[in-house]
This record gives C-alpha cells, sequence and structure tokens, in this order.
C-alpha cells in the first residue's frame, strides 16, 4: 500500500538547523511531484516547497526563500526538506505530500512535529 513516512522533526533553537526526510512506497515515485506542507497550531495547511517529478525544479513560499532546501532522490524514493535559520514562526507538523501529474492522486504522509523555540 502507499505510504509516505516523514522523519526529522523536534525542537531546535531560533537560527538552528532541521532535515526532514521522506520515505516514499507503494506508488512509482519518479512520477510523482513532492511537496512538503507545514500547518501551524490553530491554522491551515500552507504549502512550503514543492519539487518536480524529475527533481529539476523546485518552488517555495516567500517566508522560507533563501532558509529552506527540498531535494529528492529518485533512487531511494526519498524527499528532504532542510531547514536552516530557523525561526519561531516555522513551528508547526510538516506533512510529506505526493501529487499526480493531472492531480487524480494525491497521497499524504502522518506529519512530523517541528517546534522552534528557546
Amino acid at each position: 500500500q502507499v505510504q509516505l513516512v516523514e522523519s526529522g522533526g523536534g525542537l531546535v533553537q531560533p537560527g538552528g538547523s532541521l532535515r526532514l526526510s521522506c520515505a516514499a512506497s507503494g506508488f512509482t515515485f519518479s512520477s510523482f511531484a513532492m511537496s512538503w506542507i507545514r500547518q501551524a497550531p490553530g491554522k491551515g495547511r500552507d504549502l512550503v516547497a514543492v519539487v518536480t517529478s524529475s527533481g529539476g525544479s523546485t518552488s517555495y513560499t516567500d517566508s522560507v526563500k533563501g532558509r529552506f532546501t527540498i531535494s529528492r532522490d529518485n533512487n531511494k524514493n526519498m524527499v528532504y526538506l532542510q531547514m536552516n535559520s530557523l525561526e519561531p514562526e516555522d513551528t508547526a507538523v510538516y506533512y510529506c505530500n505526493a501529487r499526480s501529474r493531472y492531480g487524480d492522486y494525491d497521497y499524504w504522509g502522518q506529519g512530523t512535529q517541528v517546534t522552534v523555540s528557546s
């Protein structure tokens, strides 16, 4: 069955770094765009970063540009989010998402908590 399993979350001080990982299985990973989406307490889900199926193109929400980097390894069925210069406003549950080209398949992980606090 389809699985997306996130890891790497935790508690970090402002200015610190974390690397999130998402292990995918049960579908043709290299055919899906991959995203990281976050949900802060009491707020809706926000798209943080997207990488195309080939890994050739990425995009970011303005608030994380220059601080976060999304990447993928199609040989290992993995997607990553390197988060640097973390701010308290980055505190959220981070979800891994896989979306097919025409949006007919949309898969989610269970989420990993990131807390930025001193």
